[in-house]
C-alpha cells in the first residue's frame, strides 16, 4: 500500500473525544500519514477546554484517501454555517476513497450533500435530524454504504477506528491496534445506550438534548436553505 492519507477536519468546539479516539487509531495506520485540518494554523478550542493543534489547513491539504468529520453540536452547528468548511469537505470528498463521520459530524456531510440517498447513524439524540440531509437511519455503532462510514456518538468512533483500519489493512493489524492501546472496554454501569440506561438516566439527559435536537435542526435548515 502507498502512503495513506488520512485527514480529520477540525473546528471550534467540537467534542475531542469524537476526533482523538479514532485520531490514536489511525495514526498507527501502515504506510499512512495522518492530517489534523482547520481554516487556519491556530489552536482549535474544544468543547471540554482542551484545544489542538492543527498540521494542515484547508489550503494546503493535500488529497486524502480518509476524510473523517467529527461531531460536537455546537461546533457542527459552527461548521454547518461556515460555506468555507462546508466545501472543503465536499470538495476532498469527491476524491477520498472513504468518507468519514462521529456522532454529529454526519451532518456536516450531510449539509455538503454526501448523505443524499445512503445509509447512516449518528449520537442517538439526534438520529431523527438525518432525514433532513436526505440519510436514512440505521441503528447500528457503525454503519457502512459504499464508501461512507458512518459511527454513532462520541465513544463509538474507537470502534469506528478500528474497523476502518480493519477494511483497509487487514483484521490482524487492527487486532494488533487494539492491544496496543490496550481497548478493553469493561465499563462500571450498563447506561451507555437509551435502549440499556435506566429510565431515571435517560430522563436525567431529556431537557439537555430537546434543546440540542432543536438547535441542531435550526443549524440544518438554515444551513440547508437556498440563499
Amino acid at each position: 500500500m502507498s502512503n495513506f492519507n488520512v485527514g480529520f477536519v477540525i473546528f471550534p468546539d467540537l467534542t475531542q473525544l469524537d476526533f482523538t479516539g479514532p485520531l490514536q487509531i489511525l495514526a498507527r495506520l501502515p504506510q499512512s500519514t495522518t492530517h489534523i485540518v482547520a481554516k487556519s494554523e491556530a489552536p482549535v478550542p474544544s468543547d471540554c477546554g482542551l484545544s489542538l493543534v492543527p498540521t494542515r489547513t484547508f489550503a494546503n491539504c493535500p488529497a486524502l484517501d480518509l476524510i473523517c468529520i467529527p461531531g460536537g453540536v455546537s461546533g457542527v452547528i459552527g461548521a454547518i454555517g461556515d460555506r468555507e468548511t462546508v466545501a472543503f469537505v465536499r470538495q476532498q470528498a469527491s476524491n477520498a476513497k472513504y468518507v468519514t463521520s462521529v456522532c454529529t459530524g454526519a451532518f456536516v456531510l450531510g449539509v455538503a450533500g454526501l448523505l443524499k440517498g445512503r445509509r447512516a447513524t449518528t449520537h442517538w439524540a439526534y438520529t431523527d435530524l438525518l432525514s433532513l440531509v436526505g440519510a436514512t437511519y440505521e441503528k447500528a455503532r457503525i454503519v457502512k454504504d459504499g464508501n461512507l462510514i458512518t459511527a454513532g456518538g462520541v465513544t463509538s468512533g474507537i470502534d469506528f477506528g478500528l474497523s476502518v483500519v480493519a477494511e483497509i489493512a487487514g483484521e490482524m493489524t487492527a487486532r494488533t491496534i487494539q492491544l496496543g492501546i490496550e481497548y478493553d472496554p469493561a465499563p462500571p454501569f450498563n447506561s451507555g445506550h437509551p435502549d440499556r440506561a435506566p429510565a431515571a438516566v435517560k430522563s436525567a439527559l431529556s431537557s439537555r438534548y430537546e434543546k440540542a435536537n432543536l438547535a441542531l435542526r435550526a443549524g440544518i435548515e438554515q444551513a440547508s436553505s437556498p440563499d
